[in-house]
């Protein structure tokens, strides 16, 4: 359910969390909705030469703070980005599955496989999920 114009839902998506449409979260969060898998910090900073690591840092948290995107950390402790599809807040329910290839280092998004629900203790409140799994892809499968 990835919206199909990056540059009027950016700016859509902003005003809908009461965050004003600056040009700097406006670039990192179209380039969030184009990307075809979840983003780390270093590929924003590669994809938007323009912004440095800090500025593209503090949209980052906002858009973290606000639950405009969730965070998870992949295969080898890289902190990964994608849009929560959540209507006004990312909540368990908007956590899925995500992959790890070992061969390939690249992580792939399984939306359609949900993060479990688990019963904690009283008390405590789950804010994530890293529901992360690790092996091969299928196209580093085929060269074993």
């Amino acid at each position: 359910m990835k919206p199909s114009a990056p540059e009027s839902t950016a700016e859509q998506l902003l005003e809908t969390h009461d965050i004003k449409p600056t040009p700097n979260r406006l670039l990192v969060v179209r380039e969030i909705l184009r990307a075809t898998a979840p983003v780390s910090l270093v590929e924003l900073e590669t994809s938007l030469g323009s912004l440095e690591r800090s500025s593209i840092l503090r949209v980052l948290n906002l858009l973290l703070e606000k639950d405009i995107v969730h965070a998870f950390e992949d295969g080898r402790g890289v902190s990964k980005y994608e849009i929560c599809h959540g209507e006004t807040h990312c909540s368990i329910d908007d956590m899925h599955a995500h992959f790890y290839c070992e061969r390939c280092n690249r992580t792939f998004c399984f939306e359609d496989i949900s993060a479990p629900q688990i019963r904690i203790p009283s008390g405590f409140r789950i804010r994530s999920v890293n529901y992360m799994l690790k092996g091969l892809c299928p196209e580093c499968s085929k060269s074993d």
